[in-house]
């Protein structure tokens, strides 16, 4: 059976991670698990990723008992009383991850104190996603300053903890993200079909989130299990699991399909949210911008919000965004290089993952954008380029950027670009500007 090439030395694959990355990586957990604890305590409900209408939406599905509601009846909640009001709701998720809050959290209508229990259980969700990032970096032997380089930008995610501290749907997508991350890379390092049914449990996570939880995880395991077709590794044996996982993961949008003619339904509260946000930013009368002017704004806003900001940013935290937008230019290098060895049959795992999760990443951004057009289109709306869609990926650019950093030879220019990689995030996460 082909086996994949010896890992390359400078990547410190052929080691067993040491005993201080343990440590650290205790430590970032601990951290974050606190940040994001401190953020449900203080966060106000009204601000930011959409806390309102997924509260409601679980709160929905405590009144009903439903398993799969009709997304044009649900109704928002008052955000001060939570009590519903007339208002209609504009999500159109699958209710998997709402109907598992309905029923481990406290009710929610009338009783706003239940939101810090559930926005708790969402800080469990994240931390898990996080370790199981973090654990790649054991099985893959990183010494500590590649496991800086690669924990940090994880940690430093500026809207993580936040969210990780909010009642969202991003929580239950990002774990099963992570989950599938971790379980590509050991499925490519060592064939055990364990490793394949733990990775497609976490596409079944992801997507029974959202989505985009499909697309990107599904994507990458999809880009790995072809890599293992390719090399001869596949299994007669993985088909079964692989089909009944693809079936499971697409049916709540089939379903969709059914009932709304569309894997993302049109519901009322949804046209009325672009329709009325359109309005009220005087979008809806203007006129249309064309496709590559579109596209231009579109990756314009996608950089900025990587941290969303409240009030207008200043000079420095204008200059700031060149960090991300840095990182992103290692990260498509990283996969150029990645993709290269892999067609020279020079690759590790490393390659491999990052070459399936970038590829998944641009074809769900590709979607992701002409979606976004067409709303635009039809209602003016511009304000679509959220990076926190990507979240189930994270772990894609810093990997990206270790490949490119295992590519560059000169000292001077790996020690500069180690720093880079290093501290690039935290400076950002502290300069960047405030979150909304």
């Amino acid at each position: 059976m082909p086996s994949l090439a010896p890992p390359h030395p400078s990547l410190g694959l052929e080691r067993s991670a040491p005993r201080a990355v343990f440590a650290i990586a205790a430590i970032v957990l601990i951290l974050f698990c606190l940040a994001a604890a401190c953020s449900a305590q203080r966060k106000d409900v009204t601000q930011g990723f959409d806390e309102v209408a997924h509260a409601s939406y679980v709160a929905a599905l405590q009144g009903s008992g439903e398993v799969w509601p009709a997304l044009d009846t649900l109704r928002m909640l008052d955000p001060a009383t939570f009590r519903f009001t007339g208002e209609a709701n504009y999500l159109n998720h699958p209710p998997f991850y709402y109907l598992l809050l309905a029923r481990l959290g406290p009710v929610l209508e009338g009783n706003p104190g239940a939101i810090l229990t559930h926005r708790l259980l969402n800080v469990t969700l994240a931390a898990i996603g996080l370790a199981a990032l973090t654990a790649v970096a054991f099985f893959a032997g990183f010494d500590k300053l590649r496991f800086y380089a690669y924990v940090v930008p994880l940690a430093c995610i500026p809207v993580l903890a936040p969210i990780a501290g909010s009642v969202s749907n991003d929580n239950a997508a990002f774990v099963g993200g992570a989950i599938a991350t971790l379980a590509a890379w050991q499925l490519i390092a060592t064939g055990r079909s364990a490793w394949l049914l733990a990775g497609l449990a976490g596409v079944i996570i992801a997507s029974w989130a959202k989505l985009t939880g499909l697309m990107l995880a599904g994507g990458m395991i999809s880009g790995a299990l072809a890599y293992m077709l390719w090399r001869g590794r596949f299994r007669g044996a993985w088909i079964f699991p692989i089909a009944l996982t693809a079936a499971l993961a697409a049916a709540p949008y089939a379903l969709f399909m059914a009932q709304y003619g569309s894997p993302t339904p049109r519901i009322p509260g949804l046209i009325a949210q672009f329709e009325n946000g359109a309005r009220q930013m005087g979008w809806a009368d203007a006129e249309r911008l064309s496709f590559p002017a579109y596209v231009v704004r579109f990756i314009t806003e996608f950089v900025t919000g990587w941290m969303p900001a409240l009030a207008e940013r200043g000079t420095l935290q204008l200059a700031m965004l060149a960090i991300p937008a840095g990182a992103l230019l290692c990260g498509g290098l990283g996969f150029a290089i990645s993709l290269r060895r892999i067609l020279c049959r020079e690759e590790t795992p490393l390659d491999v993952i990052v070459a399936a999760g970038s590829l998944a990443i641009a074809g769900t951004f590709a979607c992701h954008l002409i979606y976004s057009y067409g709303n635009h289109l039809a209602t003016g709306w511009m304000m679509e380029a959220y990076p926190r869609y990507y979240l189930p990926l994270a772990a894609i650019v810093p990997l990206a950027g270790l490949s490119l950093l295992s590519a560059v030879r000169a000292p001077r220019r790996r020690t500069l670009l180690l720093a880079f990689l290093i501290m690039g995030p935290l400076v950002f996460r502290l300069l960047g500007g405030p979150l909304a």
